[in-house]
C-alpha cells in the first residue's frame, strides 16, 4: 500500500513541475518575516476597527442595536469572496505587484468609510475592505514558500502571529483614535499606514517568474479539486471553522456588555481587552514548530481543551474584569495555536498551491467568523452575555469533540 501511495505522489510530483517553473529559492530574512506580519495585522486590522465601535457607528447611522451586526458582517461575507477569487491569484501572478497593488485599493476603500455621509456608502467601504483585506493570507502563503522547510513553521507562526495580533489590537487602536478624534479618525489613520507599508512592500518583495499554466477559472477550480483531495485540508478546514466562530463570539459580542451599565466602559478601555488577547496570541506563534516536529495533534487537543475550558471565566465578564482577562488569554492562546498548526500542516499538502490552499481553508474561516458575529449579537439581545458564552463553550467543545473523532485519520 505504502509503495502505491509513493508510486502516485511521485506521478502528482511530475505533473506539478510540468505546470510550474523551478521553485524560487528560499530568501526570507527575519527583518522580511517581521515586516509580513506587520503588513499582514495592518491589513486583517481593517475589517475589526468596527467591532469597538458598533454602538457609536449604528447610532450615528440610525442603525438599530439588533441590526448593528451587519457592520461586521458585510466585511466577513466580502472577506470571504475574496479569499475563493483573489487569494488563489497568489499561485499565478508575480506577488511583488500583486500584494501592493490590492493594498493599494484597500486604502481607496479605508478613505469612502472616513468621509462616508450615509450608511449605504459606509456598507460600500466596508465591502471593499473586507474583499481586499485577504491580501493578508496572500503574504501567509508566500512568506511560506519563501521559508527554508526547516524554518517555514518558524516563519508561518511569525507572520501568522501578525495576523491575530492585528485582529486584537485593532479594537485598542480603534478605542483609542474614537475617544481622541472620533471614529472616522480611525480609517483615516489606517489608510495612511497602509499606503507606507505597501510602498515598502513593493520596494522589497523579489520578483517572480510566471507561474501556473493556469487560466484563471481552471484555477478556481483548481481550489475545489484540493478540497476534494486533500483529507488534511479537509479536516484542518473544519476546525478552522469550529475555533473562528467561537473566537468572533467573544470578540464580536464583548463590546455589549461592557460598553452597558453597570460597566458602561469607554471605548478606550474595551479597546484595551485586545492587549491581553494579543499576549495570549504571540504565546502560540511556536506552534508552527511543534507542527513541523510531528507534534501538531498533540498541539490541537491541547489548545482545544484550552478553548473550552476559557469560557468559564469569560462568563464572569459582568462581574469580575481581572477573570475576564485570564479567559480572554486562554480564548486566545488556544485559538492562535490551533490555527498555526493547521496551517503549518496544510502547507505540506501541495508546495506549488500553497494560495489555493489558503483560500480553501481561510474560507472555512471567514464562515466561522460570520457566523459567530451574527449568532452572538442576536443571541445577546434574547440571552445576555450568559447566552452568548454558553454558545461559546458549545462550539468549543464541539471542535474538541470533532478533533477527537479524526485525529488518527491525518
Amino acid at each position: 500500500m505504502e509503495n502505491i501511495q509513493t508510486c502516485e505522489s511521485m506521478k502528482e510530483e511530475r505533473r506539478e513541475n510540468r505546470a510550474y517553473p523551478a521553485r524560487q529559492p528560499a530568501v526570507i530574512s527575519r527583518a522580511l518575516a517581521w515586516l509580513f506580519a506587520a503588513a499582514c495585522g495592518l491589513s486583517v486590522a481593517n475589517i475589526y476597527y468596527a467591532q469597538p465601535l458598533l454602538d457609536v457607528m449604528a447610532d450615528e447611522f440610525g442603525i438599530s442595536r439588533s441590526s448593528a451586526g451587519i457592520i461586521i458582517t458585510i466585511t466577513q461575507a466580502c472577506y470571504a469572496a475574496g479569499l475563493l477569487l483573489l487569494v488563489p491569484l497568489g499561485d499565478l501572478l508575480n506577488r511583488r505587484w500583486l500584494i501592493p497593488g490590492q493594498m493599494l485599493v484597500s486604502v481607496a476603500g479605508l478613505a469612502v468609510i472616513s468621509f462616508a455621509p450615509s450608511a449605504g456608502l459606509l456598507l460600500l467601504g466596508l465591502a471593499v475592505v473586507g474583499l481586499l483585506a485577504v491580501v493578508t493570507q496572500t503574504m501567509v502563503a508566500y512568506a511560506a514558500t519563501l521559508a527554508e522547510p526547516s524554518e517555514r513553521g518558524r516563519v508561518v507562526g511569525l507572520v501568522t502571529s501578525g495576523v491575530v495580533v492585528g485582529i486584537l489590537l485593532a479594537r485598542t487602536v480603534a478605542g483609542t483614535l474614537t475617544d481622541l478624534a472620533g471614529w472616522r479618525s480611525v480609517y483615516l489613520f489606517s489608510a495612511a499606514c497602509m499606503l507606507v507599508i505597501s510602498l515598502a512592500l513593493f520596494r522589497l518583495l523579489p520578483n517572480e517568474p510566471r507561474k501556473a499554466l493556469l487560466s484563471y477559472p481552471q484555477l478556481l477550480h483548481s481550489v475545489i479539486i484540493l478540497f476534494k483531495k486533500e483529507r488534511v485540508l479537509r479536516i484542518r478546514a473544519l476546525l478552522g471553522l469550529f475555533i473562528f466562530t467561537a473566537f468572533s463570539i467573544l470578540w464580536t459580542s464583548l463590546v455589549l456588555p461592557l460598553s452597558m451599565p453597570p460597566l458602561s466602559l469607554s471605548a478606550t478601555v474595551i479597546g484595551a481587552f485586545g492587549l491581553a488577547g494579543a499576549a495570549g496570541a504571540l504565546g502560540a506563534t511556536r506552534a508552527g514548530l511543534l507542527a513541523d516536529r510531528g507534534l501538531g495533534q498533540l498541539t490541537t487537543g491541547i489548545a482545544l481543551v484550552l478553548l473550552l475550558v476559557s469560557w468559564l471565566p469569560i462568563s464572569y465578564a459582568e462581574r469580575s474584569l481581572a477573570v475576564l482577562v485570564v479567559g480572554i488569554v486562554l480564548l486566545d492562546l488556544a485559538v492562535q495555536a490551533v490555527h498555526v498548526t493547521n496551517q503549518s500542516m496544510i502547507f505540506n499538502v501541495s508546495p506549488e498551491a500553497r494560495s489555493r490552499l489558503t483560500a480553501a481553508y481561510m474560507i472555512f474561516y471567514s464562515i466561522g467568523s460570520a457566523v459567530g458575529s451574527m449568532a452572538s449579537t442576536s443571541l445577546f439581545a434574547y440571552a445576555g452575555w450568559s447566552g452568548v458564552c454558553w454558545l461559546g463553550a458549545g462550539v468549543s467543545a464541539i471542535a474538541l469533540l470533532f478533533w477527537a473523532m479524526t485525529r488518527r485519520l491525518t
